[in-house]
């Protein structure tokens, strides 16, 4: 890690002129509380962009669905977990992202489906991701032509991906996933510095503090391993790449992770981008090209060495 990345000075006047259209833009925009969820989720908080014309959905119980971006000949298969807070979004509105990384890395990419927050709290949604790692584990091979698996989340998903990966390393699953794309995830729910101390940006202390409250009502159990994976035992885990921009409300979620995963034994890069704030790499942010390159020059590279 380059502490210079997190200087004022490294941000690049591009940069600051697109942060400074975007808070003119969205400055004002209502927050998930004012517009109501079922607004939220429909489009009111950010527009739903539409599914890929390839895509398709497989049901594999009453809960999770998979939907499906396909990759003619994959040399792998892409475990997607979509982020939103664990309260919107859905494994269909990232099919740009997905298709991307389908046609780059040569893999079929699988969105997980998985319920909500605040109706459906912890444990639902990691016990979804749970199903869904487990059927790829059975099916993969069979349905898209290969085992070798990969995992990759963003925010939300971030977590949920490593406590996917923490399960599956605890049952003793004889196929894993080879490499792990972790993006400006979440990995304390009893809140990092970076996150209490946010007053601008994408997310703010006092928003995240009532996402929280949605996913984890218990109080009691959100240093639990899988609310914080932050403090859960990471040994035995795949190669990842923790990619956050220096602005990012979770910040220090992604730099605090970075260290424990090393400290674990195990393989981790971090990649840091100056004046990058939350979910840039799905966004015309002028650093979310670089960034995703390297994370499909990661799983790529991951799928060489499996």
């Amino acid at each position: 890690m380059r502490a210079d990345l997190l200087a004022a000075e490294a941000v690049q006047p591009e940069v600051r002129a697109f942060n400074a259209a975007m808070a003119e833009r969205f400055g004002s925009l209502p927050s998930i509380w004012d517009l109501g969820l079922e607004q939220a989720r429909n489009g009111g908080f950010m527009p739903l962009p539409p599914p890929s014309p390839r895509s398709y959905d497989i049901a594999i119980d009453d809960d999770v669905t998979l939907h499906v971006v396909p990759c003619d000949s994959p040399q792998g298969v892409l475990m997607h977990i979509h982020g939103g807070g664990f309260m919107l979004g859905g494994p269909a509105h990232q099919d740009a992202m997905l298709e991307r990384i389908a046609r780059n890395v040569g893999v079929t990419c699988v969105s997980v489906g998985y319920r909500l927050a605040p109706e459906h709290p912890y444990p639902a949604a990691w016990d979804d991701c749970a199903k869904a790692a487990n059927w790829l584990f059975q099916h993969a091979q069979e349905r898209f032509g290969t085992d070798r698996l990969l995992i990759a989340g963003e925010s939300a998903g971030a977590l949920l991906a490593v406590a996917t990966l923490c399960r599956n390393r605890d049952r003793g699953a004889t196929i894993g996933f080879k490499g792990a794309a972790l993006s400006f995830g979440v990995y304390d729910s009893l809140m990092t510095p970076s996150q209490t101390l946010a007053t601008a940006g994408v997310l703010k202390g006092d928003d995240i503090a009532r996402i929280v409250d949605a996913y984890a009502p218990d109080k009691a159990i959100r240093r639990d391993p899988e609310l914080s994976p932050l403090y859960g035992d990471l040994k035995g885990l795949p190669p990842a790449l923790f990619t956050v921009g220096t602005l990012d409300a979770m910040l220090d979620d992604s730099m605090f992770m970075y260290c424990r995963w090393l400290a674990a034994g195990n393989t981790a890069d971090l990649a840091l981008y100056p004046g990058a704030d939350h979910a840039f790499t799905e966004t015309p942010h002028p650093l979310a090209a670089p960034a995703n390159a390297r994370i499909d020059a990661f799983l790529t590279q991951c799928l060489v060495k499996a």
